[in-house]
């Protein structure tokens, strides 16, 4: 299993994200040109390494209109901007929140890029409407804030998807301590707004002064990150750092990202000749025999199996006692998704029993990239050993507006390559 893990030793916030994200994104001129051709108005994206505490890095920096956040609005600790709500009277410039979900409903995104960024920006905005005791239609924010929180979460959510991770976690975040100067005068650490967004996620402060983790950065990590905790047992395959914008004293102003595979009980055993090619982890097997149900019932159970978790999901003709025929129903799950596969198998099928099997799972690492073809994107996922599969539901898509089938959409992907 592909894991991305999150080291927050000094807060987070949307650009700390993407930097770190960036330095192992697999396509990372492609991801710039996809962030800057998006739509985003004014928008100016690039990355610049630099060193804080003496690691090296990268900054994202975002200019909106010529202008970048940080000289326009209040600082927090790691001398951003902040993107904080509030009332009409301040006579700053502001946008609502159904402006910004208009905006990010006509950016040159994949669907789901887009449906991420509405979903971040939704959290902050119903984080901020509980603050200020507002409806969320009333949130309004400043606008070269906003526009550089949109900027930061379509960037991660670009790189999370050229990344393409089985599973996110995060360490406890760092949060700060003290006071932080915002539109509303002083506030405490962490502010109102961020610590809504970190209800029920590990968070310590320390001597360090200053707001260490944004609303944006807060808001990312709370959709994305599936647990908090250690760094689990895996072999790193990238590193990247994200930089904050100043240095600060007591340690170095950054945020780790790490990519690995997931090493099971059996760490380093992958040694032979296709050493590096694959990984492997540990699934667990659930199964049980059926000849009381409907099909209609089975596909519904089905369906309840892929939207709790499953890795997989398949049926087999059987014989069962009494000489009934009937179906074999399986899945294959993570431990962490167990329950949650019991639940779904005890209350949508007919079976009074499971059966369970821990195993061994070898994997092809791969990577995932969008190719551009005349009538559109496809997502190709491709292995270190070559082996490349082109997204089914992509191919789909351009056979269906074509009036094609589906070999003929492939063979648009094929002239790509020529």
């Amino acid at each position: 299993m592909r894991t991305l893990y999150f080291d927050c030793p000094m807060g987070a916030a949307g650009d700390m994200l993407a930097a770190a994200l960036y330095e192992i994104c697999p396509d990372k001129e492609g991801f710039l040109a996809a962030l800057n051709g998006a739509g985003i108005p004014g928008l100016t994206a690039a990355v610049e390494q630099d060193v804080r505490g003496g690691v090296s890095g990268c900054r994202f920096r975002v200019r909106i209109n010529d202008a970048e956040e940080e000289a326009a609005l209040p600082q927090d600790g790691h001398g951003h901007g902040h993107e904080h709500a509030h009332e009409h009277a301040h006579g700053h410039s502001h946008s609502s929140l159904p402006a910004i979900l208009d905006l990010i409903a006509g950016l040159a995104l994949p669907q789901q890029v887009r449906d991420d960024v509405c979903a971040v920006y939704g959290l902050i905005a119903q984080a901020e409407s509980a603050v200020h005791g507002c409806p969320v239609e009333q949130v309004h924010f400043h606008e070269v804030g906003a526009l550089d929180a949109v900027a930061d979460v379509t960037a991660v959510s670009l790189l999370i998807r050229a990344i393409a991770p089985d599973r996110i976690q995060a360490s406890p975040i760092h949060v700060g301590s003290g006071t932080v100067r915002c539109a509303h005068g002083l506030l405490p650490v962490p502010a109102p707004a961020t610590a809504r967004l970190l209800e029920g996620v590990p968070v310590y402060g320390g001597s360090i002064q200053g707001e260490l983790c944004t609303p944006t950065g807060a808001a990312l990590l709370k959709y994305f990150v599936s647990s908090f905790g250690p760094l689990p047992r895996l072999a790193a395959t990238g590193i990247g750092y994200g930089l904050g914008s100043r240095d600060i004293a007591e340690a170095p102003n950054l945020l780790r990202a790490i990519l690995g595979v997931s090493a099971g009980e059996n760490a380093g055993e992958n040694t032979g000749v296709n050493a590096g090619v694959y990984a492997c982890d540990t699934v667990w097997e659930l199964s049980c025999n059926l000849d009381d149900m409907t099909g209609e019932e089975l596909g519904f159970a089905q369906e309840k199996l892929w939207g709790a978790g499953a890795l997989d999901v398949w049926t087999a003709a059987i014989g069962m006692k009494k000489n009934r025929p009937g179906v074999q129903l399986s899945c294959l799950c993570r431990e962490e998704d167990l329950d949650a596969m019991k639940e779904v198998f005890f209350r949508h099928t007919t079976t009074w029993g499971l059966r369970a099997r821990e195993s061994r799972r070898f994997l092809l690492r791969r990577r995932e990239e969008s190719r551009q073809t005349e009538a559109g994107p496809v997502r190709v996922k491709t292995a270190d050993t070559g082996k490349s599969k082109p997204e089914y539901e992509d191919l789909a898509r351009i056979a269906r507006s074509l009036d094609v089938s589906l070999a003929e959409a492939r063979l648009l992907l094929d002239k790509t390559e020529d």
